[in-house]
């Protein structure tokens, strides 16, 4: 799909025009801090040079007093002889000792104004003197003590919760030396991420690995929200890296700030941000991350604000004034973005006690079940105003993808008790197998697109997901179908191994065509990049979960010596522009997502089951994991608040 440069990367991730192009910060020219400092002190003293001028000048009849909250007392006239003056029915009272009080008064009032300029003029004087340094360390003092106060006044206590049985966060140690080798590499590749960002990037969302600093994407706005240290934390942690660790801690609590004139994807900061935080506090237990994710979430809320409460594509973090992406179909919300909040919801609204988050997931899911669907399946874009689908455009990957996942998933998280998520998952993808899924003439199956009534036969990277989801909700499909689900999700797995091996490099396109003679294989120039997605490694750690078949290890194997080989610099871990070439150019970004989803699965992959098991652990569509609720029902009844 080709998709203009500063597009979000909906549905899992939407892919940019160009690798390295997805976006760029937002600038504005700005006068540096000092200026701006010296220009608000010169500006002060003269509106109060000005303010005080008023009271110098000369008392007169024909000029109207100023109101100095000293007016004359007025009462109705009863008697005009006991020294009073008759003015038109009011008694001016005592009024040549009262005139005397007020000259009194207003040249205490002059004299103040005359001292307070003054003093203003000397303080403006002292920091002239001032080094730009010594300014910009007052300034960052000043910001220092307002955070602390916004702090004081968010972080309000949160109700004591059960917390859910935590099972298999510090272990998966394999017997095997070869497997142990291998998962210590993914490891070193970690830490070597890691520590690269820690030195160049810190405190910016992502890292541009050969220039050496921050990179940031419009769908993060235009604030530093270190990204990359909220999407690495859980990665981190079941690594057994807590130094690093602390250090991310350490960072969130001091600095991740969420008042910031910000306007920012809701997906993209639900599923990084809230997931994230969710998961370093479940897997950690340290509340900061609670009350970060709760501080967030409360600031997403505006975003469904809309006639339908579909919530809009992206929010601003201070106004909470919300609007769709502009080239979506019609002013329309995206199906895989408002599709892909009911993990990260039900856990708020399950740790608050506050069930406004659950409800707003739950509208969304009664609205769509009321909605005719054409030939069964869920076009990508609803409009947030009327309602009404956009065009008839289906995918499983980008747009649509994580929608579907998130059905299944809402229905593994309820401990299978959620049923109506089940339903809608299962009639899905009877429509997806029906309408999209389609074997090659080389007997590759493979997932198309349907757009207004033709399908087109190319799959994204980011559809490969789909072989681990299959495999994922095989157990519980409707008519003992458990088999074919399985066996569907390993074809997928090998259609999309092939889009790897086909290429120079062994390592997938952005999308790959199975037109005529051309079969898992990239045509155009701008879906030939590898900007370090998961998702085919997603698949593969799935695949070995449930059927231990050692292939998916081999070829998971080979993506990571890939990885490793092509997409590794001194600076970190960058994506290339052609899979295709011998020599391929970089596009100098490592992606948040690298971290939290692509090394994550790969360290799962070469772990024992017995490491975050999937029964008692569900990931949301970042590699985010949350733990089962062993509830009732789907109405949270495990929370107290909600008995």
């Amino acid at each position: 799909m080709t998709t203009p440069a500063l597009l979000p990367l909906s549905g899992r991730r939407l892919p940019p025009l160009h690798p390295g192009a997805s976006a760029f910060p937002h600038h504005r020219a700005t006068l540096r801090l000092s200026e701006k400092f010296i220009l608000l002190l010169i500006l002060s003293a003269f509106i109060t040079l000005c303010f005080g001028a008023f009271f110098f000048l000369p008392d007169s009849s024909k000029h109207k007093r100023f109101d100095l909250g000293l007016e004359d007392v007025l009462i109705p006239h009863v008697d005009t002889s006991k020294g009073g003056k008759n003015l038109g029915g009011f008694l001016i009272h005592g009024q040549g000792h009262d005139e005397h009080r007020h000259r009194e008064e207003e040249e205490r009032l002059r004299n103040k104004i005359r001292a307070d300029h003054e003093k203003a003029l000397e303080e403006a004087k002292e920091k002239l003197k001032k080094s730009r340094d010594e300014i910009q360390a007052e300034i960052q003092t000043e910001k220092n003590k307002v955070v602390q106060e916004l702090k004081k006044k968010d972080s309000k206590p949160l109700p004591p919760v059960p917390l859910p049985n935590l099972i298999g966060v510090n272990s998966g140690e394999p017997a095997d030396p070869d497997i142990r080798e291998k998962r210590n590499k993914i490891k070193e590749m970690m830490k070597h991420a890691w520590d690269n960002y820690r030195q160049y990037g810190w405190g910016h969302n992502e890292l541009k690995p050969i220039a050496r600093k921050g990179h940031s994407t419009n769908i993060f706005g235009n604030s530093q929200m270190g990204a990359t240290i909220v999407d690495a934390l859980d990665t981190l942690y079941i690594m057994g890296l807590h130094d690093e660790f602390r250090e991310g801690q350490e960072w969130i609590d001091k600095n991740l700030d969420f008042s910031v004139n910000s306007e920012v994807s809701v997906f993209e900061v639900n599923i990084r941000f809230i997931g994230g935080l969710l998961a370093a506090y479940y897997l950690s237990g340290q509340e900061v991350f609670k009350i970060k994710a709760v501080q967030l979430a409360g600031k997403l809320l505006p975003a469904f604000n809309t006639p339908t409460g579909i919530p809009w594509a992206m929010v601003n973090l201070k106004s909470g004034v919300g609007r769709n992406w502009g080239w979506a179909s019609a002013g329309s919300s995206i199906l895989a973005e408002f599709g892909t909040l009911h993990m990260e919801f039900v856990h708020l609204s399950y740790l608050t006690g506050d069930p406004v988050y659950y409800n707003k997931v739950m509208h969304i899911r009664k609205l769509l079940q009321k909605m005719d669907r054409p030939n069964g399946l869920y076009p990508n874009y609803l409009n947030p105003r009327t309602g009404r689908w956009g065009q008839h455009h289906t995918s499983v990957g980008g747009l649509g993808d994580s929608f579907y996942e998130y059905l299944l998933k809402a229905w593994l998280m309820s401990d299978k008790m959620d049923t109506e998520a089940r339903k809608m998952y299962d009639d899905a993808i009877e429509a997806i197998e029906k309408h999209l899924i389609r074997k090659s003439n080389g007997g590759l199956t493979f997932i198309g697109e349907w757009k207004n009534g033709h399908l087109e036969r190319k799959m994204g990277h980011l559809t490969c997901f789909a072989g681990g989801m299959f495999a994922l909700g095989a157990d519980g499909s409707r008519d003992d179908k458990a088999g074919h689900y399985l066996q569907l999700g390993a074809e997928i797995a090998h259609t999309c191994h092939e889009s790897y091996d086909r290429t120079t490099l062994k390592l997938g396109p952005e999308a790959f065509k199975f037109d005529g003679g051309v079969e898992a294989v990239a045509v155009r120039q701008n879906e030939k990049y590898y900007i370090l997605r998961p998702e085919v490694i997603e698949t593969y750690w799935y695949m070995w979960r449930f059927t231990h078949d050692p292939k998916y290890r081999q070829w998971g194997w080979e993506a990571a010596q890939a990885i490793d080989k092509y997409c590794r610099v001194s600076g970190g871990f960058s994506g290339v522009k052609d899979v295709y070439s011998s020599s391929p150019t970089y596009d100098d970004v490592q992606q948040s997502f690298f971290l939290a989803e692509t090394l994550k699965y790969l360290y799962l992959l070469f772990s024992n089951d017995d490491l975050l098991p999937l029964d008692n652990w569900v990931f949301n569509t970042e590699a985010h994991p949350l733990p089962v609720l062993h509830l009732a029902n789907t109405t949270l009844s495990g929370n107290p608040a909600y008995r």
